[in-house]
């Protein structure tokens, strides 16, 4: 991974999910509620993508000759099933090649073990179920993955909040609307802290005054 990308991961891993997810117009949120294995992590990185056929993980086994440093694994199949597609074994090869972290929409198994390892995984299921090796599978292609498309290379967030995707082509666009985010959210808490209400700031107490001005005065108008 590029240094420049990889500033661009630090700052919106640390910016987190939920304010990536707005500043991208709300766009890119993974719908499927995820395990975080390994409490406290947030990370961003680029997608390796693997493409695995159904309740195999030969796909996987190839994808550690090819994964780079500072990519998100993310793993996938036709039907996403509760069938272990990774354990502690694989999740070994996956942190000495330097991957940020992985991502899988089927189980992980072994998790004491990988907790251990300290790798950031996100999967749908925690099962002992076991994968075949039979079928290849494809590498570097787009999947689908709680309704959001993920191709290689778009930068994938994730949190204890789940997980978010930037294409590649938009990450400039958000980094920019993401660092604009941030500053107003800082000076919304400094406004809280000093005792401002939401309700105010955001105009809400005014807009509720006014219907319930035109309710009252649409109530007085009726006929009796």
């Amino acid at each position: 991974m590029s240094t420049d990308l990889d500033t661009i991961c630090r700052e919106l891993a640390d910016a987190g999910v939920a304010t990536v997810y707005e500043a991208a117009g709300r766009q890119g949120m993974v719908d499927v509620e995820l395990q975080q294995i390994v409490p406290g992590t947030r990370v961003a990185g680029p997608a390796r993508v693997v493409a695995c056929a159904q309740d195999d993980n030969f796909a996987v086994h190839r994808a550690m000759s090819v994964l780079q440093r500072g990519e998100v694994l993310v793993l996938a199949m036709p039907e996403p099933r509760a069938v272990g597609l990774v354990g502690d074994l694989l999740i070994t090869q996956a942190k000495v090649r330097g991957a940020a972290a992985m991502l899988v929409d089927a189980a992980v198994r072994d998790v004491d073990d990988v907790r251990e390892l300290g790798l950031p995984v996100w999967t749908r299921w925690v099962r002992v179920r076991g994968a075949r090796r039979t079928d290849p599978g494809d590498l570097d292609v787009p999947v689908e993955l709680g309704g959001q498309p993920i191709r290689p290379g778009d930068v994938v967030v994730l949190d204890r909040d789940g997980a978010v995707v930037v294409p590649q082509a938009g990450l400039p666009g958000v980094l920019d609307a993401t660092r604009a985010r941030l500053a107003r959210e800082a000076r919304m808490r400094e406004r809280l802290l000093a005792g401002e209400l939401s309700y105010d700031i955001h105009g809400l107490r005014e807009i509720h005054e006014e219907r319930e001005f035109h309710r009252q005065d649409e109530k007085e108008r009726s006929p009796r």
